[in-house]
């Protein structure tokens, strides 16, 4: 077939990536798992001759198959991601495809869900599925009958711009989390999109970067996930933008065929990420069925390709027959889907409220800072921009509209009650000041101006600064980016466009202002003296309204006194940090953006009770931890997040979860750090050089100690482990154990197991890694015994020369406790191949 890859071919090309099948250790294949029954279950068979996928294909013109191929516009469009036509004549419905990694994401309002690292930190696989469910009902009702989600890429690096989007560093909670998460969405009726396969783990150069892994790494750590969503009935599989080994994932043969379809008998469809094709006749050989979110290479391209022979027909077939055998799985064929539901915005609500809530982490509480109770929760200053204003959600593809979101000053206000005296302190200004106009000549104001359609306004003038400085320049506009007005100092262009998808794929917070223009900024050093400055504008067909301002040295120290006055005047603070990220850009550090640190450092000074709550994408740095009184993570945490957070800062709630990747000390300790071919890549190649020592795994190997380890999670009471048994069962085993509460609250314990490496497997192994987990709920002085079962393929390794995986035998260590660095329990067992 023109395109495609020989098995041989691509068992060199990814070093044997394409396995045979999962085997118990002793070079026996096992069966593959079997697939969950239901809607989203796949079968793996092609469509029978005469069943209903094959009579349709038998009937369809070229034109017809060819529309299933490949996105086209919506001429009903509900403001989603894709779309493609259907064929009416054979009564095949069109599909609309929404993107939905934390809510449907339409034009229209939907549940606001946390980030899916929130939902991850909770370490509850049933929450996961209602999460699912809840995006599938919701997806359903708001017309749309694909989801371009879960992704399930592991944090590899801090700095990827997506980390919130997806579960965490380890592969077997991701495993477990996608597995349930896929199940809820398609249980509903909704089709599941698994994204983005595979080795998409950074957003700097995502479009072309090559990633070099080996087949071991990619087998252990990135493509567990994957294999689970399928396990669990994926309908649809989303390939990645970047290269991997030297072929592009959206024709990548040994990745879309040998892996996905030979190995796990994948019979979905796999569509490209947006405007990710490459080629017509290579990738849809290597095993590509649709392209987004146009027809580029399998439109026309496709059209002439088989016209001149260079593509057979029946390569078209075959991607056309993985679409509708997906359609007809969902009963979209044959009238049989369920009725969609109508909205249940409470019912939403509720599940967004109960995931916030058990997601958040306490990484630090000290002298009883909390939670807030008596003279405390009387008197409270809260300081920061996101304090006021409501933090919902990452910027790209999932961004969410929500019905409601309210501001955690609004709910602490709300719960601490009448008598309580709550003032507020902005901090930190992301949204600036006006420019006065006596530093402006002419003086016009440049705070609010207006521009009617069909109309141009034009300032030109000098700045003038008394003294060399730091300026923000703060742009807000009306309308698309391209509309925006041009702002040139000393003849430099303020915000020149981004290129590709960069003005489209904005944060979710510090990108609209609270009246919901658009923003833009730019930091400029500044001499003292005169700066020309030049503003055009136009009002295009719908008028402009736009304003520009700034922040300097002394608006931001006048801000910091502020909240420094306001917290010496309280008796606790609640201080908001934040860190913007979004699709299409990594971050360039860990450290919080702006003034931030030097903020917190001078509250917590002023008044050590200071609790910081951080809205941010991934892992922080904190180099004002020791003065602080407590700190609450609670990434982004959907439009029910200032409920969540107030409860859990009151002690309506008790938190509950755990850290799903290792946050680093600084920029200089963590396992990109100092390897630009590790991350983010030289003259686009990157190498995972790393291998199987991703995340906790690295700090332990290198004997670095992290800020926070994996799993780390603080309660309001406590937990005690005793009585560690273990037990072979088969090729795996059984860890039993007692957890006891031994505080006076009621709280939930995530008890970890950990297994270290078989000294019968001559590779190089984790010291620790996850074999298990169980959250728990106790009441105060309650004790459970727990069950953690660790399979086989659990203790297996990936033996790249066997293309399989291999049962790590021998005497094995176990060890449970609260985090990956908090073991409490020790034990010993010996693997062996069972029956």
């Amino acid at each position: 077939m023109p395109g495609a890859l020989s098995r041989r071919s691509a068992l060199s090309f990814l070093g044997g990536a394409m396995a045979i099948a999962a085997t118990g250790g002793s070079g026996r294949p096992m069966a593959a798992a079997a697939p969950a029954s239901g809607p989203g279950a796949a079968t793996g068979l092609a469509p029978e001759p005469g069943s209903r996928v094959s009579s349709l294909l038998d009937r369809m013109t070229l034109e017809e198959k060819l529309a299933l191929l490949h996105g086209a516009k919506d001429p009903h469009s509900l403001g989603q991601a894709g779309y493609t036509p259907g064929v009416p004549r054979l009564s095949i419905p069109p599909l609309r495809l929404a993107d939905g990694p934390a809510g449907v994401r339409v034009t229209g309002h939907a549940t606001a869900l946390p980030a899916p690292v929130l939902l991850a930190s909770a370490f509850d696989p049933a929450l996961a599925r209602e999460y699912g469910r809840t995006i599938g009902r919701e997806g359903r009702a708001l017309g749309q009958d694909v989801l371009l989600s879960p992704m399930v890429n592991l944090i590899r690096t801090p700095y990827a711009g997506r980390n919130f989007e997806t579960f965490g560093e380890d592969p077997l909670l991701a495993s477990e989390l996608v597995a349930e998460e896929v199940r809820g969405i398609q249980g509903e009726g909704l089709i599941a999109t698994v994204k983005h396969f595979a080795m998409n783990n950074q957003e700097h150069e995502r479009e072309s970067i090559d990633v070099i892994v080996d087949e071991r790494t990619m087998r252990e750590m990135e493509l567990p996930g994957f294999e689970a969503a399928v396990r669990a009935g994926a309908g649809a599989v989303m390939g990645a933008y970047n290269k991997v080994n030297g072929a592009f994932a959206c024709e990548n043969g040994p990745l879309l065929t040998g892996v996905l379809r030979e190995d796990w008998g994948f019979d979905g469809w796999v569509m490209t990420d947006w405007h990710a094709a490459h080629s017509t006749a290579a990738a849809l050989g290597a095993g590509l069925d649709m392209e987004m979110p146009d027809g580029k290479y399998l439109g026309g391209a496709l059209r002439k390709a088989v016209a001149d022979r260079t593509v057979p027909e029946a390569e078209v077939d075959r991607a056309a027959g993985r679409v509708l055998t997906v359609m007809d799985r969902f009963g979209l064929l044959d009238g049989g889907a369920p009725p969609r539901p109508g909205r249940d915005p409470g019912a939403g609500a509720h599940t967004a409220l109960k995931v916030a809530t058990a997601g958040g982490v306490l990484l630090r509480n000290e002298r009883g800072t909390l939670p807030l109770a008596g003279s405390a929760a009387r008197s409270i200053a809260v300081v920061g921009p996101t304090g006021s204003i409501p933090f919902v959600s990452g910027g790209g593809s999932a961004h969410v509209v929500p019905d409601h979101a309210a501001s955690p000053l609004e709910t602490i206000r709300e719960r601490a009650g009448k008598g309580a005296r709550v003032d507020y302190a902005l901090g930190e200004d992301v949204f600036g000041k006006e420019i006065p106009a006596s530093v402006l000549s002419p003086g016009t104001g440049l705070e609010r101006r207006k521009v009617a359609a069909g109309k141009s306004w034009a300032y030109e003038g000098t700045l003038t600064v008394a003294e060399a400085d730091e300026w923000t320049f703060v742009l807000h506009f009306s309308g698309p980016p391209a509309g925006r007005p041009k702002v040139l100092l000393d003849g430099e262009e303020l915000f020149p466009f981004r290129p590709g998808l960069g003005e489209y794929f904005t944060g979710g917070f510090v990108s609209a202002a609270p009246d919901g223009l658009a923003v833009r900024r730019a930091a400029v050093g500044l001499t003292a003296g005169k700066h020309r400055l030049k503003v055009t504008a136009k009002g295009g067909g719908k008028g402009l309204t736009f304003r520009l301002r700034r922040t300097t040295s002394a608006t931001r120290a006048a801000d910091v006194a502020g909240a420094v006055r306001a917290a010496r005047a309280a008796h606790s603070v609640v201080l908001f940090g934040y860190e913007d990220a979004t699709e299409g850009r990594d971050r360039a550090t860990i450290a919080l953006p702006g003034h931030q640190n030097a903020l917190i450092a001078a509250v917590a000074e002023a008044n050590p009770r200071t609790t910081v709550v951080l809205n941010t994408s991934s892992c922080t740095s904190m180099p004002w931890l020791e003065r602080t009184g407590a700190v609450l993570q609670m990434y982004y945490p959907g439009q029910e997040g200032a409920a969540a957070t107030t409860a859990l800062l009151f002690g309506d709630a008790n938190p509950g979860g755990r850290l799903t990747q290792s946050f680093p000390v600084s920029d200089d300790r963590h396992p990109m750090a100092g390897d630009p071919l590790r991350y983010p890549g030289v003259n686009g190649r990157e190498e995972y050089s790393e291998g199987v020592q991703v995340g906790y795994r690295w700090y332990d190997a290198e004997g670095v100690r992290p800020l926070f380890p994996f799993g780390h999670g603080l309660s309001y009471t406590t937990f005690a482990y005793a009585g560690l048994r273990l037990r072979r069962r088969g090729s795996g085993l059984e860890a039993v154990f007692t957890v006891r509460n031994t505080g006076r609250r009621a709280g939930a314990e995530v008890a970890q197991v950990y297994v270290g490496p078989s000294p019968d497997l001559p590779l190089d192994q984790a010291e620790r890694s996850l074999a298990g987990f169980r959250r728990i709920h106790l009441r105060p002085g309650q004790a459970r015994e727990v069950t953690v079962r660790v399979a086989g393929r659990v203790l297996s390794s990936w033996d790249s020369e066997r293309h399989g995986w291999v049962l790590g035998t021998g005497r094995r260590t176990v060890e449970v406790g609260s985090s990956s660095r908090d073991r409490r329990l020790r034990g010993h067992i010996e693997v062996r191949h069972g029956s």
